[in-house]
């Protein structure tokens, strides 16, 4: 499964919770925290020569026991899912978290923790341009402003990652990050029917185990078994790490936080993401800080925070 930004979380109806609002704010601050720590854990686990096949299917097989665990929860009482309904699920698994992740860690072995993070995080303008080009929908000048203003900020952070990097395969780890975003804007698109049938908890549970299944079967199409006994120490621990506290956990947190505080308030707190990613890649990667990256984080998050609004 993909991490994302809270703004990109399934769905929710309106506030349902009594529990006080620091809660919601609580949980969605630490929800967007973890989401963000994903990219890190991977550039720490790329140190120790590990592919991105392998890294994935590790994450995976210790986040399937969780994700099926919750899809039993939240399917508890309710009604079997028909055949049309299974088949909705492996579709959206495919696309939303099989195909967005596998393209997210391939990309992450190129660009920094913090440029791919504000990649992600177009994710809503990703979905505003799809629900354009797919449906025709409209799209308003303010949203439009919203979108110049958030792509301006990524071109800006491209450019230093060019000159930072000296351009090498800087160019094909973005567009492997934005095939992930776009991969996970078209599952958001086509998750809207299924949701209201299904339900956010179940689906996400039942559509990411899908996902693990994949990404474990890709593994053992490509890469022998024995290969797993190669691996350094810190690949299995930091592995289990991103699976627990990176994507099971943030899952919950920001469902629990929506139903607490509703879906805008959610994703506007959940705008601290890209900023601890940066301060986090400049802490534990040694990452540049420049004003920069600055500016261009601040412009990605001030078009998102025009969408939100809106």
């Amino acid at each position: 499964m993909s991490s994302r930004p809270p703004s990109s979380a399934m769905p929710v109806g309106p506030v349902t919770s009594t529990a006080p609002a620091w809660q919601g704010l609580a949980l969605a601050s630490l929800g967007a925290v973890a989401f963000s720590g994903k990219a890190i854990i991977v550039k720490l686990a790329y140190r120790h020569g590990v592919d991105a096949v392998t890294l994935i299917m590790l994450r995976m097989v210790f986040a399937l026991p969780l994700f099926l665990a919750l899809a039993w929860w939240a399917g508890r009482g309710k009604p079997r899912l028909g055949g049309r309904d299974r088949l909705a699920i492996l579709g959206l698994g495919f696309c939303g978290y099989y195909l967005s992740s596998m393209l997210d860690f391939a990309g992450l072995a190129y660009i920094s923790a913090s440029f791919e993070r504000l990649i992600l995080y177009l994710n809503p303008t990703l979905v505003l341009l799809l629900g354009w080009l797919l449906f025709k929908r409209r799209v308003g000048g303010r949203q439009l402003l919203a979108l110049a203003i958030s792509y301006g900020g990524v071109l800006l952070v491209f450019g230093q990652e060019l000159k930072l990097q000296k351009g090498e395969h800087t160019a094909l780890g973005a567009l492997l990050v934005l095939g992930s975003a776009i991969s996970y804007a078209v599952y958001l698109l086509y998750s809207g029917e299924w949701v209201k049938r299904i339900g956010a908890l179940r689906l996400t549970g039942q559509a990411t185990a899908v996902a693990c299944v994949l990404c474990i079967a890709q593994f053992l199409l490509l890469r022998p078994l024995s290969g797993l006994a190669e691996l350094a120490p810190p690949v299995w621990w930091l592995s289990v790490l991103n699976a627990v506290a990176c994507t099971f956990a943030p899952v919950v947190m920001v469902m629990l936080a929506i139903e607490r505080l509703g879906a805008t308030l959610t994703a506007q707190t959940g705008m601290i993401g890209p900023m601890s990613t940066l301060l986090m890649g400049a802490l534990l990667l040694d990452e540049p800080f420049t004003p920069w990256v600055l500016a261009g984080t601040a412009l990605v998050l001030s078009g998102v925070w025009l969408l939100s609004r809106r």
